[in-house]
């Protein structure tokens, strides 16, 4: 009998446009718009601000060294042409113009520092609200301040290689794996999570609101069959809504990073094919199929009470923020899964998840937020069945 009103209310489900659009259709799409427009985006910006051609405004500079030091930058540091200041005022009101990008202000007391082997302080303007000017100028002080260390050691007849008795070696020792967790695991929860609570939002409002606005939930009531069948299998169809959009996003990244051609890293597609592995989907899912059914548990009582389609959805909606809003901790740097955070509803997915992908989760720790998941789970459940029992509730 609920395989019966599963299949009859999937069938009503599947025949609804909004709701395939929800399931299926944004899913699919966003994460291949979403990243092609992220990396394109972002490689145009970086190609243009190393590519872009500047000017650069001096003053102070008496002798003209550092002028000259300016043009004869490589030409792998972008194209440039320097520009004369009598006035710093002037520099800095040109900067804040768009005459110039870059501007540099040498000492009034440059030689008399020089000579006694004092450090020099050379300032650069330059507006930080435009990509890739503050970068720009690092690299020409890089430059120029290397110069300035040679002819220094040179008279003080010091051997650089002495100069420096011992030399850093960092070395990154965490795997490239958990590299990807740490920069991945953030959003990729938060992204799950939040199309399986928009895949359970609209079916939920349909199978309850919308029937008691068609007039359908009474005669459905009045068939033989006990009321928590008719609840568990229109539950089982707002779930795997939810699960369906869930998968559906999944599959979208799974064809933007393998035909889109957004990973260009061999070694990085690889690590990513490592980890796109039977036993990590089922794990991932394993964790997101009790939140999924929470989500249903708490749309179902809300789209019991409401009165219309446009109500329910003005009290769902604002909730997925409340929902989707602990996702974010993902993005936190330092919050790692523990015993506490493993208790935290949601939370304990995002960083479950994130451990997952870096391949460091502790069983421990993956008990314990899935307990916690599970009995949230079955207290909505439970809630869902009290409201859906009551008359005054179905019938308003």
């Amino acid at each position: 009998m609920i395989f019966t009103i599963f299949k009859k209310e999937l069938i009503d489900t599947l025949r609804d446009k909004r709701t395939m659009r929800t399931m299926l259709l944004i899913p699919l799409l966003v994460f291949p718009i979403m990243l092609t427009l992220f990396v394109n985006v972002s490689s145009s910006f970086e190609k243009n601000a190393s590519e872009e051609k500047i000017i650069l405004g001096v003053w102070g500079d008496r002798s003209g060294k550092y002028t000259k030091q300016l043009n004869q930058m490589p030409k792998g540091l972008g194209e440039m042409s320097t520009r004369s200041f009598e006035d710093s005022a002037k520099l800095k009101q040109a900067i804040g113009n768009g005459e110039i990008q870059l501007g540099l202000i040498i000492p009034k007391n440059e030689e008399v520092l020089l000579r006694n082997k004092v450090s020099i302080p050379l300032t650069w303007l330059f507006d930080a609200s435009e990509i890739g000017r503050q970068e720009r100028a690092e690299s020409y002080m890089n430059v120029i301040s290397d110069n300035a260390e040679l002819i220094r050691l040179k008279e003080l007849g010091v051997d650089a290689d002495k100069l420096h008795p011992l030399v850093p070696v960092y070395e990154n020792c965490a795997s490239d794996k958990k590299m990807i967790g740490q920069l991945a695991g953030g959003i990729l929860p938060y992204i799950f999570i939040a199309f399986g609570f928009i895949g359970c939002m609209y079916p939920a409002i349909d199978l309850f609101t919308g029937e008691k606005e068609r007039g359908t939930i009474e005669t459905l009531l009045t068939t033989p069959i006990s009321r928590w069948q008719i609840l568990v299998g229109k539950m089982l169809v707002i779930v795997s809504s939810g699960m369906l959009a869930a998968t559906c996003a999944l599959i979208g990244l799974f064809v933007s990073i393998e035909f889109l051609d957004i990973v260009k890293n061999k070694e990085i597609l690889d690590i990513v094919h490592g980890i796109l592995t039977p036993l990590f989907i089922l794990s991932m899912f394993s964790l997101l199929l009790p939140l999924v059914v929470f989500f249903a548990g708490v749309m179902i009582p809300i789209a019991v009470y409401a009165k219309s389609f446009k109500e329910a959805q003005s009290i769902i909606t604002p909730l997925n923020f409340v929902m989707v809003l602990p996702a974010m901790i993902g993005f936190f740097p330092g919050i790692e899964l523990n015993a506490m955070t493993a208790a935290i509803p949601v939370v304990n997915i995002v960083l479950s998840t994130k451990e997952l992908i870096s391949g460091t989760l502790s069983i421990g720790y993956y008990a314990i937020s899935l307990g916690i998941m599970l009995i949230l789970a079955i207290l909505s459940v439970v809630v869902s069945y009290k409201q859906f029992g009551k008359e005054s509730r179905i019938l308003n």
